[in-house]
């Protein structure tokens, strides 16, 4: 799902049939993870509160996320397209509470630590 960062909130929006907005309207805690497709990986954790807004026609953030991953080519064609589709669509904004990056090369899940440390005093005692 595509996200818009206005750096305070992240921002996503859905159509308003979507199983989400019910969801998050009644229980607004999330978990989001945002991740990379290379290696190493590279993703973020957040934690935080959402809250939803219906709002008529296409909100702003829903056309500045697609440009992120949709190519430039066509873009106009793609606005015109889903603008004429959507009379309404609701905006999910998500304010963090807690995050946490994890980029397998200067940070790694807690887990993951443990067992280095646990193998490197392991291997110490052998030495």
């Amino acid at each position: 799902m595509a996200f818009h960062w206005n750096a305070a909130d992240i921002v996503m929006c859905t159509t308003t049939n979507s199983l989400k907005y019910p969801a998050l309207r009644k229980f607004p805690k999330v978990a989001l993870t945002i991740d990379t497709e290379g290696f190493p990986p590279r993703v973020l954790l957040i934690r935080g509160t959402a809250s939803t807004e219906l709002v008529d026609g296409i909100p702003q953030e829903y056309v500045d996320a697609s440009h992120k991953i949709a190519p430039p080519a066509g873009h106009a064609e793609w606005e015109a397209g889903v603008r004429s589709l959507y009379p309404q669509m609701v905006r999910i904004t998500i304010r963090p509470e807690w995050a946490r990056l994890q980029d397998f090369q200067t940070t790694l899940p807690q887990n993951v630590e443990k067992l280095i440390r646990a193998a490197q005093t392991q291997q110490g005692s052998h030495s």
